[in-house]
């Protein structure tokens, strides 16, 4: 397995409020090979969709393969993970910075956004954190 794909999704109910985060680790063939599922306490929406990657990428790298592909209808992470967008919020640097050393350990990666439709696991994975 040369190729893994991480979804990814966070949830706040609330803005802040409890955060929750989702992710599924899957085969480049869609085989799902493992999730995460958790909840992270208080915060934004954007610092659950940071914690999200982080936690899915982290758990992608147990799997020693050489590339990834991180995808997320989070279009602020995306955007600011491949440099079009600048963070102006002093909390998420720190949170990027963790994410591109994570991912940086691949030989190669991309990121990519995907519409909402299409990470339905890793929200509902995120909802089941909640308990529901």
């Amino acid at each position: 397995m040369s190729l893994i794909i991480v979804y990814a999704d966070g949830a706040c109910r609330g803005n802040p409020g409890p955060m929750a985060i989702g992710a599924s680790i899957q085969t480049a063939e869609g085989v799902e090979l493992s999730t995460v599922s958790a909840l992270l306490g208080q915060g934004t929406n954007n610092l659950a969709e940071y914690g999200a990657a982080i936690a899915g990428v982290r758990k992608a790298i147990e799997y020693g393969t050489d590339a990834i592909e991180l995808r997320m209808d989070s279009q602020l992470v995306v955007k600011q993970l491949t440099g079009e967008f600048q963070i102006r919020k002093a909390d998420l640097k720190p949170l990027l910075n963790e994410l591109l050393t994570l991912i940086g350990q691949y030989k190669t990666w991309s990121v990519l956004h995907v519409r909402r439709e299409q990470n339905q696991r890793a929200d509902e994975l995120a909802n089941l954190a909640y308990g529901y």
